[in-house]
């Protein structure tokens, strides 16, 4: 009934908003499935099937063409783009939707400056064509995902005549490469100009006077935010996604081929088959495990290292441009990025073993700031450390190469076992060209027979039908924050400019339902304060995103978690309050979430806990 109340309240303001808007997209032979996805997903309005009816759909006993293990940006990209092929596709994920390395990015959409760097000076016509193939991806990731999405501009400060000269030709031959996939030209800024855009820079370095700067333009996103689209539209697509499922056995036939998997719900414990033609792993660092299941001599090519990311106050970046530290002494660059309200700096990059929950060490920390304090002219305290944390990167090696030397940073596709296909390594910036390729293999490999070729590289996701980055506005205008206060009585409230920015941003065209919500449920007052998140947030995640859990809310949803550790735990106890309203959940399933995410929490630091 409220799924329903839902769409009701919304639709009028959705055409408004041009949700049900023209889809002007060209891609060779894909018009007729790009018409039947779009008619699937107007018919819906934008709400995806309950997950219910998702496990109900995997657990059928009807066999799946495909089904992908893994639900981060490489899975759910498989999903979607076997989905809009006419395939028969399932998604299972051990935990959530961009619970691993997806949501631990450093939130850019880039083509990879160094990677240039090293084709010029290598002569190496294979790192070439990495950067040509990422800034394609990169523009098309931005035009289909613009709410989430955005060009960044980025300084490198430039500390001598020569500096400015060496970045300045290489971020033009950046621009050159780009071509037409270009976001905005590079250019020099005087040291005047350089102050002026980001007043906190320092005037000198290790006795070096700045000389200006070269600003150049990359992408910038919300990683988890984007994973959660990608996912959701596969669901709109025909999709079954089920996240909190996890693949404990793989089912083979007596010629030893993959043909199915038992699927544990995480959630209620129980479980059930799977029977599929083909099963692309797309488990990231834990690819591994994965592969181990079919063949248990399979040779282990993940080499996972880690990098650590600590979020600062907005005061150290400028809200209008990233800053990019370019020398540090483990030889990689250290960025500062506005981000969210707050400043994002890493990363670091070192061999760690595989965890469910990565921890930042202390002295990557302190080497972040030691570095990012060199380029500042303002004292960098380990005090102002709002959240800092770590991801894995799931670097790979070829399995059936000789030696293990080269460790890639492109992604790999292999089949150990007849039916079943790994794809791993690459970057977030070609996530979807990634699974374009995992799901051709996964055709010529089953001999499947799709209605037609790939069409994600024109194809928007949820979201961004109709989006402008004027929306806004519309939300602001239309709709009240209607809210209880402590003594219990019903209060409005307007949905102030950084509130209604922030719906338009996180959930796009969609973002109506959520200001809905709060006007009509009274669910309008903010979770922590400081921070733009709203009550009815949690409802609307919980009833349309899949958001099974506390953790899945302050982390992934919503990225209080990642933003601000200590106002992620004052909003727990409303968070769960909330999701037991909407879930059902009893006394023992309360204190379970609590426990769940003070543990997640403790995995972030703070200024007040390093």
């Amino acid at each position: 009934m409220r799924r329903a109340a839902l769409a009701a309240s919304a639709v009028a303001f959705a055409v408004e908003l041009g949700f049900q808007g023209d889809w002007a997209f060209s891609s060779k032979g894909g018009n007729h499935t790009l018409e039947r996805v779009r008619e699937k997903i107007e018919g819906s309005k934008g709400l995806v099937p309950c997950r219910k009816e998702q496990v109900a759909s995997l657990s059928d006993g009807v066999v799946f063409d495909v089904l992908v293990v893994g639900g981060g940006a490489t899975g759910s990209g498989v999903a979607l783009d076997a989905a809009t092929r006419g395939l028969r596709v399932g998604l299972v994920e051990r935990e959530d939707f961009s619970s691993g390395t997806s949501s631990r990015s450093t939130k850019l959409l880039h083509g990879g400056v160094r990677y240039l760097e090293k084709a010029v000076f290598n002569l190496d016509y294979g790192q070439l064509k990495l950067v040509f193939h990422a800034l394609e991806e990169r523009k098309r990731v931005i035009q289909n995902a613009p709410h989430i999405c955005h060009p960044l501009p980025t300084m490198t400060p430039c500390f001598s005549w020569f500096e400015v000269a060496y970045y300045w030709l290489g971020l033009k031959m950046y621009d050159l490469v780009a071509g037409p996939r270009i976001l905005h030209l590079s250019r020099y800024y005087s040291v005047k100009a350089a102050v002026a855009v980001f007043p906190m820079l320092s005037r000198e370095s290790h006795g070096r006077n700045l000389r200006g700067a070269v600003v150049y333009y990359d992408g910038q996103m919300d990683d988890s935010r984007l994973n959660i689209g990608v996912a959701c539209t596969a669901a709109l697509a025909g999709a079954a996604v089920l996240n909190h499922a996890e693949v404990i056995s793989l089912h083979k036939d007596e010629q030893g081929c993959v043909i199915g998997a038992c699927v544990r719900d995480n959630l209620t414990g129980k479980e059930f088959d799977v029977h599929t033609k083909v099963i692309v792993n797309a488990t990231g660092p834990f690819s591994d495990a994965v592969r181990k299941m079919a063949d248990n001599d399979a040779r282990d090519m993940i080499c996972p290292s880690s990098g650590t990311h600590v979020v600062l106050p907005d005061y150290y970046s400028s809200q209008r441009m990233g800053l990019i530290v370019p020398k540090t002494k483990d030889g990689r660059v250290i960025f500062v990025l506005p981000w969210q309200g707050k400043t994002l700096v890493g990363t670091t990059d070192r061999h760690s073993p595989l965890s469910n929950l990565p921890e930042p060490h202390e002295e990557e920390i302190d080497f972040i700031l030691q570095a990012i304090s060199d380029y500042l002219k303002i004292e960098v305290r380990h005090s102002d450390v709002l959240s800092a944390w770590s991801g894995i990167r799931p670097l790979a090696t070829d399995p059936s190469a000789k030696d293990t030397a080269s460790i890639r940073r492109d992604h790999i596709i292999c089949v150990d076992c007849p039916g079943l296909i790994t794809i791993t390594g690459g970057k977030w910036t070609t996530y979807r060209s990634m699974a374009e390729d995992a799901v051709d293999a996964a055709i010529k490999h089953g001999n499947l027979s799709p209605l037609g070729g790939c069409v994600t590289a024109n194809l928007p996701i949820i979201g961004a039908y109709g989006w402008e980055a004027s929306s806004f506005i519309a939300i602001a205008q239309n709709f009240l924050r209607m809210k209880v206060t402590r003594d219990g009585k019903t209060v409005p409230g307007t949905m102030d400019t950084p509130i209604a920015k922030h719906l338009s941003r996180a959930y796009g065209s969609m973002a109506m339902h959520v200001a809905a919500i709060a006007q009509n449920e009274s669910l309008g007052k903010r979770l922590a304060h400081g921070h733009p998140y709203m009550e009815a947030e949690v409802a609307y995640c919980a009833r349309n995103e899949y958001c099974e859990s506390a953790i899945d809310f302050i982390a992934r949803r919503t990225r209080l978690a990642f933003l601000d550790r200590n106002a992620a735990i004052r909003a727990l106890p409303r968070v769960v309050e909330l999701l037991t309203n909407e879930r059902g959940w009893g006394p023992e399933r309360q204190e379970k979430e609590m426990e769940d995410a003070l543990f997640f929490l403790a995995t972030f630091k703070s200024g007040t806990g390093l």
